[in-house]
Parts: structure tokens; sequence; C-alpha cells
């Protein structure tokens, strides 16, 4: 294959388009970017190049040749592989089982599954990501969130006996979920693809990575393809023109309010199950960074002080008192709470923006149901946070990801939280949106809500953060204020091997 065209894509839901007379052309050996703010028809057009949703008009075409797809089994028969951007596993089965989901089973005689077989190839697809230290046998559900989405990756390499040559990766926001380290080894991966002759779309909101990785970049917007130029072409500032509209600053607003002196939250040599040495307190206003290796212990400190930890030595004031002992409490008492993975964490999908906006908070409205000032509020919350939905009742899951997101920032924010407590805030979340959060977080921090930031972006924290702890396998290793603090000298802090 020399070259890729979807022709004509088109696609609309109730009368309004998702997509309209998009064409995408891809070339072999090149990885093209494709980028939009979250609703601008990504995620649409994956799903009809995937065959899970019917497109209203579009045509494909390899080196000319019209290809049939109107399934997904056409789709994989054609060379398509996707890896998305949701940790699609089943956890109760092994790493090896996950990894050859959808292919063909080895077997032995004809009747038996070859269990060893089997095994071997999920390893072989593994070793080609650089993931040697991923036992294929274990079950997939005690895995990292990072080596879950390597073994997602992995099932995507299987070759099949028989079967074409994949011509066609497609990866949905691959590195929302590894560490630094893994999405180097995934680069070096999507580096092999190319000099094997495969065409790569890459879908991504974090410019660095594409403007690092990329050949070509395609810019939709509101359903529509704006831009497709070459990477030495363009500059971040057009990419981001073309994606809203508008230019928009890439940089983090400031601090315009000092810090207040009243302590929100102390930790006195503390330790739990999954923390040691704990010893720091946060300022009313003043926004604490979290930063360490994936599972360094952020998500066990966030989770203790909404709550959901056991304390064995040390103490934990909150708010002026004990540490709640339950989520519900800790909402009760005004700290508010953002979760990583918004879709299994913090969402009822199949609801709609109000219950999901209100839900902690029902008990404000009385005994029996209050519909019409739940609306109210759920509009007056949406326009705070600049939520896109077509009504209040609107199932969540049909929102884009960094509309979903902004419904969490919506439930959060809905009682002014004296204590904020969020973890990888911006994850999977477009530039216009990024830049919206980003703000709002600093609005909180300016009227004085304490904040808590665990991320594993390092820009992100250094803009924002006033002072940023350290952990190391779930133990305190530094608490290090920002300024003069770049990236760079953040990273080289969170891979020491000691503190300094």
């Amino acid at each position: 294959m020399q070259t890729l065209r979807f022709q004509g894509l088109t696609k609309a839901y109730g009368g309004v388009p998702a997509l309209s007379d998009v064409t995408l052309s891809l070339s072999c050996g090149r990885v093209h970017a494709l980028m939009g703010e979250n609703g601008a028809g990504k995620s649409t057009l994956i799903k009809l190049i995937a065959g899970v949703v019917a497109a209203d008009q579009m045509t494909v075409l390899r080196d000319g040749a019209v290809v049939p797809l109107r399934t997904a089994a056409e789709a994989t028969k054609a060379g398509f592989r996707f890896i998305h951007q949701e940790l699609n596993i089943v956890p109760q089965l092994s790493v090896a089982e996950n990894v050859l989901l959808g292919h063909p089973a080895p077997h032995r005689f004809g009747a038996f599954i070859d269990w060893r077989s089997l095994e071997d190839r999920a390893a072989s697809a593994l070793a080609f990501l650089g993931a040697e230290h991923i036992d294929v046998r274990q079950q997939a559900g005690a895995m990292a969130t990072g080596d879950r989405m390597l073994t997602r990756i992995a099932s995507a390499l299987v070759a099949d006996a028989g079967a074409a040559e994949p011509c066609l990766y497609v990866f949905d926001e691959p590195t929302a979920a590894l560490t630094v380290t893994e999405s180097t080894k995934l680069f070096d991966v999507i580096a092999r693809l190319k000099e094997r002759g495969a065409a790569v779309l890459y879908v991504s909101h974090r410019m660095n990575e594409v403007l690092q990785i990329c050949d070509d970049v395609t810019v939709l917007r509101d359903g529509r393809h704006v831009l497709t130029t070459q990477i030495a072409k363009t500059s971040s500032a057009e990419i981001i023109e073309a994606m809203t509209g508008k230019p928009v600053s890439d940089t983090i607003p400031g601090r315009t309010a000092p810090v207040r002196q009243r302590i929100a939250c102390r930790l006195t040599t503390l330790t739990t199950r999954d923390l040691s040495g704990l010893d720091l307190s946060l300022a009313q206003g003043e926004i604490l960074g979290v930063a360490g290796l994936d599972q360094g212990g952020q998500t066990a400190f966030l989770r203790l002080i909404l709550g959901q930890g056991r304390i064995q030595k040390g103490l934990l004031e909150v708010l002026g008192g004990r540490a709640p002992k339950s989520p519900e409490q800790a909402w009760a008492r005004g700290i508010a709470y953002v979760p990583r993975e918004r879709r299994s964490q913090g969402l009822m999908l199949g609801m709609g923006v109000r219950p999901n906006t209100l839900f902690p908070h029902l008990g404000d409205y009385g005994f029996l149901a209050q519909k019409r000032s739940e609306v109210a509020r759920t509009r007056t919350l949406a326009d705070q946070v600049r939520l896109r939905f077509q009504g209040t009742e609107q199932p969540v899951g049909q929102l884009s990801g960094g509309n979903q997101q902004k419904v969490l920032f919506a439930r959060a924010i809905a009682k002014n939280p004296k204590l904020l407590l969020l973890e990888e805030p911006t994850r999977g979340v477009d530039v216009g949106a990024r830049a919206e959060i980003h703000g709002l977080i600093r609005t909180l921090s300016n009227s004085g809500t304490a904040v808590i930031l665990a991320s594993s972006d390092l820009v992100e924290l250094c803009g924002l953060a006033d002072r940023i702890l350290i952990l190391q396998g779930g133990r305190q290793v530094a608490v290090v204020d920002r300024q003069a603090m770049t990236p760079a000298d953040l990273l080289s802090r969170i891979y020491a091997p000691e503190a300094v």
C-alpha cells in the first residue's frame, strides 16, 4: 500500500451533523495526527473507519481501489488496527488471553487450546513493545494502568496466520494512561511501524507529542475539515487556532491573590498501609502538586483525605477537624474530588447531566425531588464550566471526553468547596477545554479554595502548583517550591534514588 484515502466521511445523529464531507488521506510510512477540540468529530471519524458505526456517506480507497468497509470485520480484513483511549480489558482473564482476544486461538489436535503457544504469542507482542516485565500469565485486572494500555496495544500487534499484514494503525490518546518511560517505548514502537511501511493515524490532545512524532496533521472543527499540512510547515499556534477558530494561549494563568494564612490540611508523621513519612501542611488558597511515578502513591494520598484510608500512625487534620471517615462525610464537609478515570470512577454514563452533576448534593433539595430547581442549578453550573450539551437530561455517555470532564468539575464546584482534590484533571482533554480547566482551578485557588493536584503532566504541575510533593513508592521524599522549577528539573527529582 502507498496511500489510503477516506473520502467524503459524513455522519449525522438525529439530524445533527457529527461529520460533514470530511476527507482524510494517509500515506504508508508516515504518522498522521488527527486533532480537534472535544466534539470536533474525531471519535465519530474513528468509529466510521473502524466499521462500528455506519456512515451516511464514505468511500475508502487503497491505492485508488475501492475497499468495502461496512462492518468491524471488514475493517479488520482490510488491515486496520485500533488502539482506543479507554482501557477495555477483561480483568478476570490473564494478560495472554486479553492480548489474543479477537484473534484465532492456537489449538492442539484441532480441539484443545495450545496455552503455551498462546502465551508465547502474547509475550512476543509485548516484547515488541519493550514490555517484557509484564507476566502474561497474571490476571489482567491486577495490572497497573500503564500496563493495561500496553496490553491493549500488544493485542493490535498480534499477527494472525494467513491474515493480511496490517496497513493502518489508529492510536486514540494512547499515552493518556502511560508514564514518561512507557510513552517513550510507545514512540519507539510507532517508529518501527513506520519502518515496516504502515500508515499511523495518531489522535492526541498533547501538542508536544504531535510535534515530536508526527509527519502530517489534520484538524477538524465542528465536524468539518479545516486544515491538513505537514508538521514541518506549521506551528503549535497555527494548529491551536485551527482547532478553536481563534488564538488560544497555552500559558497557564498565574496567581492573582495571595495564599491565606489559615491551614486547610495538615499531615504529621503520617503512615498508612500505602503511604509513609507524610509531614506537610496546605494553606487555604494554596495549590499543592503531587508528582511521582505511576502507582507511586498519588491516588492513595488523595483518597486518604477523601476518607478512604486507614491511618496507622500520625495525625491528619482536615478543615480544622479530624479526617473524614468516608467520602460521603468528606463531601458534606466541603471536600470535593475529581477522579482519574472519569468513565469508570466518576460518571453514570447512562444517566443525564443533571443527576451526574448533583448526585452528591441531592440532600440539599429535601426528601422529595425538585426537578425544576435541580435543572436550574445544573444549567448554572454548566455555564460556569462552559459545558457543551444538548440538555440536562442528555446521557453523559453521549458527551465528548472533555465535556464529561466538565460535568465532574461542575459537580465538584457545586457547593464552593473548601478543599478540592484533583487527579489527572486534564487527561484526554483538548487544548481549549484544558485552558478553561486551568483557569477554573486558578479562579478557585484565588478565591481561597485549597487544591491538591496529582498529575503526570509536569508542565501543568510547574505552571499551577505553589509547591510540589514528590512521592516514591508511597513515601514522601521531598516537598519542593515550584518557583524556578522546570519540568526537566521536576522529572529528575521524581527519578532521583534519594530525596535531595
